[in-house]
């Protein structure tokens, strides 16, 4: 794998924990909406998902669950639903991510590991992409209403109105996250995958190895090493012979045939 493409890969991950806890925290967080009132300066009120709380101006904070899942206002029960399944999906893409990720070894080296990798990081992309729009579709509808309901003409100008709190800020900055690292996630996939079946074969990082199909083999670096395929054997049939190498031998001299002689006739020479 590239370096561009390891580095989307890692970049998506860590934006796509950073959104996973933002939508948890904006779950979480009771300042799901505001409000405040001239009739009473010194507290203010905070409704969120779960409970709501009165928040006083020396500091203490009162908060008391909904007493019934059925009376809640729909637009609370929708974001309740939407949330958890937005915080569901967005775990299910981590556990997908993280065995796809280039430096987890979770799968056997080869063709069929980079597929499998490439497949779980997809299916983490897409499931990133799909918590972000759960996660912004309860926080805007959400802020819609209250937008509707704060210019509401119908209502006196007397009546407090809810407004904005700090969680709607943060769930969309957490829906928008995830939107990001799904889009990372999937464009860290664009490149081709490696073909090690082709040519020259290469190991798991793409270097490739010796090809020793062709002709004088060579060792990794490329040097050219003895080929020991053809003429191992000395021939031993053609003029001066050669050893194991070819390096010519010594030429055996000619021996010529001695007749046998009477030398019983001849008398040896006298010494003088």
């Amino acid at each position: 794998m590239d370096l561009c493409a390891s580095t989307l890969e890692l970049l998506g991950m860590v934006v796509y924990m950073a959104a996973w806890l933002c939508a948890l925290a904006t779950t979480l967080m009771p300042q799901w909406l505001t409000l405040s009132t001239d009739l009473l300066l010194t507290e203010s009120y905070e409704l969120g998902l779960w409970e709501t709380c009165v928040v006083q101006d020396m500091g203490g904070m009162e908060c008391r669950p909904y007493d019934s899942l059925l009376g809640l206002p729909q637009d609370i029960k929708v974001a309740r639903v939407f949330m958890c399944i937005s915080l569901a999906v967005g775990l299910l893409g981590l556990l997908l991510t993280i065995p796809g990720l280039y430096l987890v070894n979770s799968f056997s080296q080869g063709m069929e590991g980079c597929r499998a990798k490439r497949i779980m990081k997809v299916a983490g992309g897409v499931l990133g992409m799909v918590a972000g729009v759960l996660s912004l579709v309860p926080v805007s509808y959400v802020a819609h209403l209250t937008v509707m309901r704060y210019f509401d003409e119908s209502v006196p100008e007397v009546v407090p109105r809810w407004e904005f709190g700090d969680a709607l800020f943060c769930g969309w900055v957490g829906g928008f996250l995830l939107l990001v690292a799904g889009l990372l996630l999937f464009a860290s996939c664009l490149g081709p995958l490696a073909d090690h079946s082709r040519g020259p074969q290469g190991d798991y990082y793409g270097a490739p190895q010796a090809d020793h199909s062709r002709g004088p083999q060579e060792d990794y670096y490329g040097a050219h090493q003895a080929d020991h395929s053809r003429g191992l054997q000395a021939d031993h049939s053609r003029g001066p012979q050669a050893d194991y190498y070819g390096a010519p031998q010594a030429q055996s001299p000619k021996r010529y045939e001695v007749r046998s002689t009477d030398h019983s006739s001849r008398k040896p020479p006298e010494y003088v």
